[in-house]
């Protein structure tokens, strides 16, 4: 019964394919039924995404798997009528683009028909045909749309064809027709209708593929448009009274502006229709930069602690997000290929059980990669993203980074490597090696705020934003771990713990529970070091200050007794302080000795090198106060006793002061 089903789904397979090849023009559509392979994927229609800039990091993963080296994203902001994204990868056969249509959620990348209809590598399912490890995995990217419409169009062309073809989708929403769960029809669960066509191609040797959505739902279109917020600000401006009886609300500080009811005519706020921190002559790579400097600027504004959400409207949020997620460059260079050489302090992770972080040296001008040998970001091919007026570049920084208040007041750089073999689990269990490179940054203030924790890249992608629990780390370490950026990065392994919407993990796969648990060794590492380094530092800093101090103490007593003596080359009687049972040299030595405990009241509570500190320079003011005396020859007179007794008196009035 299931060859049966097999061979009639293959038959429906080469009868679309040609089909398709059959058209010739628009005239000649071939209609077919969109058809999932699971049950669970034909909820796919229904929307498994939680935003809509999740629909369109699938269609960039999709162009990216098809080698295209650049992608076109163009929107009519702030109206959202229509979305387009283009990109210039292999193109759809009508073979592949036959086969996506009745297996949704059966994803030929990675299994032996993906390279029979040309989708990836001849010798290995995992890549591309051009070499790049796939992002893609279930097959139902393109379908992410439906978190945006319900209807859009594909037009794709391979290289070295003389048609381009073009298809229109219409998705089938299960609440459509009441009923909250798809019927199967001959083991086969519709999603949607398709109408496919050929057209003649001016352009032999061009390729790709286009994406059109139009109609965009209302319920993403009023979120692209921000519209909460300006429907608050709107009905603010419209409330009756005094200025003091309206809210403050204000939009976010940029933004790309917003509509009128009709959704075509552009409103203004504050006399302009919209506010971006790039310029119309920027390039699009100028653009971005400005957008990604914009939030660092706002700690020079009286924003210590800039947040995303504060600041930009959902459309530049979604740019952030998609920036993040893709696999692209970062805006100033990745962090492995920098030298670390007098602005930050590195450190090597260690894989055992209860290791330590280890500093690292290296020579002056050497690239973090060159020393560890790590792999992330070595540069194989060219692929470039392009959102309307932007170049998107991954907006993480390293350098020129805000100051806080910390005593620590450059970057520390915690990077570590690790290939786990799972060798006690069956590969069915385990689903084989995990490897990876990582590192945690850690920097007095972290900007934004949301770039606060975890983000792990799979193949130079990611689903997820940056998780500020860390995996849900159990230590209570908030402040620090508010100091803390990482990025994981997967070379082998974790897909399988990812969950449908690739935005969330399965935490009891045992890549999870292995990635975790290393992670949160990783921050016990960072941890002891930083707070190590930390004392050091303060240790330091409390010595300078106490020399500072002392020398201040003692020009003082000196210029006061060769003022009074009239000579500069004399020097005040030496004074010492030592308790009863001391008989060092220097107090053999002293013109003046005092005892302690006649002076001092002996500190019961237990001394810290700060005390310590402190109680040093007590020692010193009162040794100045003994010097400024005799070169007055107050002392001459007294007796060592009602010396001790004049001399208590004035600590502790300095005691109290202090």
């Amino acid at each position: 019964m299931a060859s049966q089903s097999l061979n009639d789904q293959q038959q429906r397979e080469a009868k679309l394919v040609k089909g398709i090849q059959s058209s010739k023009s628009s005239s000649e559509i071939v209609k077919e039924t969109l058809s999932t392979d699971e049950r669970v994927i034909a909820r796919v229609t229904d929307g498994i995404y939680r935003q809509p800039a999740s629909a369109l990091r699938e269609l960039i993963s999709n162009a990216y798997d098809a080698d295209a080296t650049r992608v076109v994203i163009k929107t009519d902001a702030p109206r959202f009528e229509r979305i387009s994204i283009e990109d210039d990868g292999l193109g759809m056969t009508p073979q592949s683009l036959a086969h996506m249509i009745l297996h949704i959620g059966g994803s030929a990348k990675r299994q032996e028909i993906g390279q029979e209809l040309g989708l990836t590598d001849d010798n290995n399912p995992l890549c591309s045909p051009g070499g790049r490890k796939l992002i893609g995995k279930i097959g139902i990217g393109i379908f992410s749309v439906a978190q945006l419409t319900h209807s859009f169009q594909i037009i794709t062309k391979t290289e070295g064809d003389n048609f381009r073809t073009i298809a229109t989708v219409a998705l089938k929403q299960y609440s459509d027709d009441g009923n909250s769960k798809p019927k199967p029809t001959k083991e086969i669960f519709e999603s949607g209708k398709v109408n496919i066509w050929r057209e003649k191609a001016k352009d032999k040797d061009a390729h790709g593929t286009t994406i059109i959505l139009t109609n965009i739902r209302p319920q993403a279109r009023d979120t692209l448009r921000s519209k909460e917020i300006w429907e608050l600000i709107e009905q603010n401006e419209k409330t009756a009274g005094t200025e003091e009886e309206r809210q403050t609300i204000e939009p976010p500080k940029f933004h790309i502006g917003r509509v009128d009811a009709s959704g075509k005519i552009l409103k203004k706020y504050n006399n302009a229709v919209s506010n971006v921190p790039w310029n119309e002559n920027d390039s699009p790579e100028e653009s971005f930069q400005k957008l990604v400097q914009c939030v660092w600027d706002e700690t020079t504004q009286s924003n210590p602690n800039p947040q995303l959400v504060k600041i930009f409207d959902y459309y530049l949020q979604m740019v952030w997000q998609l920036s993040l997620a893709v696999p692209i460059d970062y805006v100033d260079g990745h962090l492995f290929d920098m030298d670390l050489t007098g602005w930050a302090e590195s450190f090597q992770i260690s894989n055992e059980t209860k290791g330590s972080a280890k500093p690292l040296s290296f020579k002056p001008g050497t690239p973090i990669r060159k020393v560890l040998n790590l792999q992330d970001g070595i540069k194989k091919d060219k692929f470039e993203v392009f959102f309307d007026d932007l170049k998107l570049l991954r907006p993480i920084k390293f350098k020129g980074l805000a100051d806080g208040s910390h005593s620590i007041k450059t970057p520390l750089i915690f990077i570590g490597k690790c290939r786990e073999e799972f060798k006690s689990h069956s590969f069915e269990l385990s689903g084989g090696p995990l490897e990876f490179e990582a590192y945690l940054f850690w920097t007095p203030k972290v900007v934004p705020t949301e770039h606060r924790g975890s983000l792990i890249r799979i193949n130079g992608s990611s689903g997820t934003l940056f998780d500020s629990s860390f995996m849900r780390y159990q230590i209570s370490e908030q402040n620090r771990l508010r100091q803390i950026t990482c990025e994981i990065f997967v070379k082998e392994g974790f897909e399988s713990s990812l969950n449908i919407d690739r935005e969330s993990f399965n935490y009891a796969h045992p890549h999870a529970v292995y990635l975790t648990r290393w992670l949160h060794s990783a921050l016990r590492q960072l941890a002891s070091a930083q707070k190590k380094l930390a004392s050091g530092i303060r240790d330091h800093n409390r010595t300078e200050i106490k020399n500072q101090q002392l020398d201040v103490i003692q020009k003082i007593a000196l210029d006061t007794w060769q003022e009074e003596n009239d000579d500069e080359d004399s020097s005040p009687p030496t004074v010492a302080i030592g308790d009863k049972a001391a008989n060092t040299k220097s107090k053999h030595e002293a013109d003046i000795v005092l005892s302690r405990y006649s002076i001092i009241k002996p500190k019961v509570q237990r001394q810290t090198a700060k005390t310590k500190a402190q109680e040093a320079i007590l020692d010193e003011k009162i040794k100045a106060i003994t010097q400024v005396l005799a070169s007055f020859g107050l002392l001459d007179n007294l007796s060592k006793s009602k010396q001790e007794r004049l001399l208590k008196a004035i600590y502790q009035i300095i005691e109290t002061a202090e």
